[in-house]
């Protein structure tokens, strides 16, 4: 049995069959010959099948350790063909603090289809507990949290969904399968954007939903198939070739993330860093048991609130304004302003989102010349 690190490298390796190219081909073709009319070989039409997306979503799938994966458009719509498995009315339990685009979307699909749904702190094992009641259709979680990485117990929350009978699902973009793996928990689906981490170039837009279910895996891709939400194939090609790099820039990124949060939490303007790295941070422990790495990704509240923080960003130097994160390049932003600004006002401040808030995605240059730019830009 190969590492995760030796699978994530050898991912679409020698897999041309027509030519022996070690890389594989980027597939362009809309349409595959039949050679016979009523029966089509392994791929007839790309918005069904294509080869790129194929192998991606095989290595994606191996990475997770599920029984398959379905490769769409954008993140977001792997959390929409997800919806589309449950009835009218179904009861779904949804992290509170969760990426303010997921709030979006099931606010509005609860609206349009009845859902019962529920927003609870999943950090707290006694919400969780009132929250996951029998009849429990979905327990959508998402760990650590974005933007304030808050972690919830996996073992804990999968195992009060299995007694209530729901279906678990895990948002794992911000750490990918290279340093988190629900399934191993007993998640029975995994979302990652691969427009992310696991692309890690910020090229490309895509998602991946991984189950454990074979069943799972072909109402899926039968959803994905019907709506059209499937990525394209130069997407395919991008994210599979980012996925080869992705262990190692991981630990890369989370060893200089960890070392920019331990800076910045002796900074005298910074108030509180949200990095599960540091030791004194709530969700600590379960990071270090759950996870194989603490993530690129971190947020702090600044002395002086919202314009301290405005003006923060618009100096920084060597961190990008802009809306992402995971990426080679290191990015910051405003949650309440950006990424979160679908979110109601009382949302963002319950999910604990504040306007003074700012998130820092911690790329791969040296982790001494971010300190310095961000010393600079703070003083």
């Amino acid at each position: 049995m190969t590492t995760s690190r030796t699978r994530a490298v050898r991912a679409g390796i020698n897999t041309d069959p027509g030519h022996g190219a070690v890389i594989a081909p980027v597939h362009v073709s809309a349409a595959y010959r039949r050679e016979n009319p009523a029966q089509p070989g392994q791929f007839d039409y790309a918005r069904t099948g294509q080869p790129g997306r194929a192998e991606l979503a095989k290595a994606l799938a191996a990475l997770e350790g599920t029984a398959g994966a379905v490769i769409t458009a954008s993140g977001m719509a792997a959390i929409d063909i997800l919806l589309n498995l449950l009835p009218n009315g179904a009861r779904i339990i949804c992290a509170h603090d969760c990426y303010g685009g997921t709030r979006r979307i099931f606010d509005a699909r609860a609206g349009q289809r009845g859902f019962d749904l529920v927003y609870a702190d999943c950090t707290d094992p006694a919400a969780l507990r009132r929250a996951v009641t029998a009849g429990t259709a979905l327990l959508f979680l998402e760990t650590p949290s974005n933007p304030r990485l808050r972690l919830t117990d996996l073992d804990l929350a999968i195992s009060l969904a299995k007694k209530a009978g729901a279906l678990v699902a895990v948002d794992n973009t911000i750490l990918s399968p290279a340093l988190q793996r629900p399934a191993e928990f007993g998640a029975d689906f995994v979302i990652n954007s691969l427009t992310k981490i696991i692309n890690g170039h910020s090229d490309m837009v895509g998602g991946v939903i991984c189950a454990r279910d074979p069943g799972h895996v072909e109402a899926l891709a039968w959803w994905a198939n019907a709506a059209g939400a499937v990525g394209g194939a130069f997407d395919a090609f991008l994210a599979l070739r980012g996925l080869r790099t992705l262990p190692v820039r991981a630990k890369a990124q989370s060893d200089s993330a960890l070392e920019i949060a331990r800076h910045l939490s002796h900074h005298p303007r910074v108030l509180r860093v949200d990095y599960p790295g540091l030791e004194d941070h709530p969700g600590h422990a379960i990071a270090a048991r759950q996870q194989d790495g603490f993530g690129p990704l971190m947020s702090l509240e600044l002395d002086g609130g919202t314009e301290a923080a405005r003006q923060f960003v618009q100096t920084l130097q060597l961190f990008t304004l802009a809306q992402s994160l995971g990426g080679v390049e290191s990015l910051c932003s405003i949650p309440a302003t950006m990424t979160h600004a679908a979110m109601t006002p009382e949302a963002r401040i319950e999910a604990g989102v504040g306007n003074g808030l700012v998130r820092l995605s911690v790329g791969l240059e040296s982790p001494q010349d971010l300190c310095a730019d961000l010393d600079q830009a703070l003083g």
